[in-house]
This record gives structure tokens, sequence and C-alpha cells, in this order.
């Protein structure tokens, strides 16, 4: 039954923790805007929700880090990585900034909006689910 609802729901509980972690590294970029020789990051989310899947259910997919043996050093967060092994990329600037900064700030309100907006859409597809559940449960009215 557990098995059942975890799978149920894993989907949307993976993709919710890729995006508020998404919505850390958004904000990590629009914070430092100012920092000089700072370089903005995201992560590439459809790829990376795959790969969380995937680990999820057990294989992860081709280019994906994992851990496959006890004696491999584990996967950790910080440097070039989110603590769930995603990899961090650097985007892109449009235009060189004097002091080296990479951090455009109408992509990045872009970016961090959307992000937010795709979380509630989330949030709310997931309350959707239970609701689902629930009346399933109690027998629909």
């Amino acid at each position: 039954m557990i098995g059942k609802l975890n799978e149920y729901m894993g989907f949307n509980e993976a993709a919710l923790g890729l995006r508020a972690q998404r919505q850390q590294v958004l904000a990590s970029n629009i914070a430092n805007a100012d920092t000089p020789n700072y370089k903005a990051r995201d992560i590439d989310f459809a790829s990376a929700l795959q790969a969380v899947v995937a680990r999820n259910s057990g294989t992860p997919p081709a280019g994906v880090l994992a851990q496959t043996a006890p004696a491999h050093m584990p996967i950790s967060g910080g440097g070039d990585y989110l603590p769930n092994g995603t990899p961090v990329q650097y985007r892109m600037p449009a235009q060189g900034a004097a002091d080296n900064n990479t951090v455009d700030m109408d992509v990045e309100r872009n970016q961090f909006a959307d992000n937010a907006l795709r979380y509630e859409a989330g949030v709310t597809f997931l309350n959707m689910q239970i609701r689902g559940m629930l009346t399933a449960i109690q027998g629909g009215s």
C-alpha cells in the first residue's frame, strides 16, 4: 500500500524538491548581482528531474553521477553539484561586465518568477492528487 502511494506521488515530490533547490540557486544569483567575479548558475531542470526520478527507481541514466559501488566516493553537495547530485551549470552572459560578474538581473528575475510559478502549480497539482485520493477513500459525494 505504501509502495503504491510513494509511486503515485513520487514524481511530484521529486519535482517540487528540485524546484525548491533551483529557487535557492536563482536566489543566490540575485543576491550576488554586485559581487565581482561571481558566475551566475542554474540547473537544467528537465534532465535533473529525469535523473532524480531514475535514481529513485533504482536505475540512473547514462551520464548521471551515481555511487555504484561501496568503495566509490559519495556524491556530496557543494562545488558544481546540488546535494542530490544534480550538476550545476554556469549561465553564459549576454554581455560582459567590467567586474566579470555574469548575473543579468532581467534574466534572473524572469527565471526566478517562472520557477516560483511552476512550483506553485506543482503544489496545486499535488493538492488535487491528495483530494482525489481522499474522495476515493471516502467513497465520493
